[in-house]
């Protein structure tokens, strides 16, 4: 199947005023297990588990690049658990690096820059919520700050194993944000290797870019969950705004895209 369709045809529907109930504690719970039993590798037990919330886990092979991917997804496209999310992880190598997207729709072609980043790179996983974020009621689909959803409890899982993340997300560029990238570890407010490398790329190719660990940056996603449970686990976390010029169409989006391929690279060969 085309991997980059069937991702995009679900996420094209999202909408704001969309139903959204997040997963009760023992959903959530039993979402964990699952998700842990097909980190583990045993995709059966992984079945068993998701089965009971209506989630199912399908082997794919992408038609364009050949590769194999374990989706965990909702069994049928009505109910709670369609707007959950899905989890696209690797079966062809070790698993080295997760790319996030919580904002699929409201921050424009965060989702497609994702699928790329997963069809293009090998040894990764994409994480992608599955509701608008103002779907539901006061904001409880907006899982990048929220801990009662499946995408935090899927990512939870990924940083239990120490497997780096890079969250995507979208700002719109004004006097105020006079950016194209605003690059920071979320709470962490010290730079990594990779941090700087990344934005010692982006600035080499003509962008501009906010580093959040020596400037006052806007969005540098202090608050961000993912992010505070990726510091109290010593898990590798990047949190990525980026302007709709680095992240749509054009030059500037070609240079983002390499230079978010070369850092998964480095990832995938420590």
């Amino acid at each position: 199947m085309d991997l980059r369709s069937r991702i995009l045809t679900y996420t094209a529907g999202f909408e704001p005023d969309d139903t959204y109930t997040p997963p009760a504690g023992d959903e959530r719970a039993q979402l964990a297990r699952g998700v842990g039993r097909l980190l583990d590798g045993d995709a059966a037990q992984a079945e068993r588990a998701l089965a009971p919330l209506g989630l199912g886990v399908t082997r794919l092979t992408d038609t364009d690049s050949g590769r194999r991917y374990d989706e965990i997804a909702a069994v049928r496209q009505s109910g709670k658990a369609a707007r959950w999310g899905r989890l696209y992880l690797t079966a062809d190598s070790d698993l080295r690096w997760n790319v996030q997207v919580p904002h699929p729709v409201s921050d424009r072609d965060t989702e497609s820059l994702g699928v790329r980043l997963l069809e293009n790179t090998p040894s990764g996983a994409l994480v992608v919520a599955g509701a608008h974020r103002r779907a539901g009621r006061t904001d409880a689909a907006d899982v990048a700050h929220r801990e009662d959803s499946a995408f935090h409890a899927i990512v939870v899982e990924l940083q239990k194993r120490g497997v780096p993340g890079l969250q995507l997300h979208g700002f719109a560029r004004t006097s105020e944000r006079p950016y194209e990238a605003i690059v920071s570890g979320g709470v962490a407010q010290s730079a990594s290797g990779e941090a700087s490398a990344l934005a010692d790329r982006l600035e080499s190719d003509g962008l501009r870019v906010c580093r959040g660990w020596s400037a006052r940056c806007p969005l540098e996603g202090t608050e961000n969950v993912q992010g505070r449970s990726a510091a109290r686990r010593h898990a590798p976390f990047l949190h990525v705004e980026l302007a709709p010029a680095a992240r749509s169409d054009g030059r500037d989006a070609d240079e983002t895209e390499d230079a978010l391929r070369d850092l998964l690279g480095t990832w995938s060969a420590d």
